[in-house]
């Protein structure tokens, strides 16, 4: 004899399986101003840039990338100088354009911080840290955006 289990098998596409549907998007809120992936990582790289960042980096990997479109690396020459960098990227952005990260991760003491706005994943690094996982060559198929540095306050999308 055996016994049924009352679990029953878990499905990868489980929303499908038990045929409920994903909720539908909210709307923008009146006032905020859609934004492209695109500009959304240049207006990040202009954030970092207005905080000084050096060797800010834009990758396209749509078409490349499964979990992401675009990726903006910089580096920070100290631990207050990352914070200052990703608190002017989360600020300006959740001010400006009302977008807020869905995720931060690491903190300066690691030499590495990570900001998730799903479609553009914005990686701010020590110079030390960054040569060590060298996403740039990690990521070396994908192109590179070309971006020109803004007057602070002006990262219009």
């Amino acid at each position: 004899y055996q016994k049924q289990s009352c679990a029953r098998a878990i499905h990868s596409l489980s929303r499908t399986a038990s045929r409920r549907k994903d909720h539908q998007p909210a709307p923008a809120l009146p006032g905020v101003l859609e934004i492209t992936a695109e500009n959304l990582a240049k207006a990040c790289a202009n954030c970092a840039a207005d905080k000084k960042a050096e060797d800010i980096v834009v990758l396209d990997l749509r078409g490349i990338s499964s979990f992401t479109d675009y990726f903006v690396i910089c580096s920070g020459t100290s631990e207050p100088h990352l914070k200052a960098i990703a608190g002017e990227i989360e600020g300006r952005l959740r001010d400006k354009h009302g977008v807020r990260a869905v995720s931060v991760d690491g903190f300066p003491a690691s030499q590495w911080i990570v900001l998730d706005y799903m479609q553009v994943i914005v990686h701010v690094f020590r110079a030390e840290k960054r040569e060590f996982y060298s996403l740039e060559d990690l990521w070396g198929d994908a192109p590179r955006v070309a971006w020109e540095p803004t007057s602070a306050g002006s990262t219009s999308a």
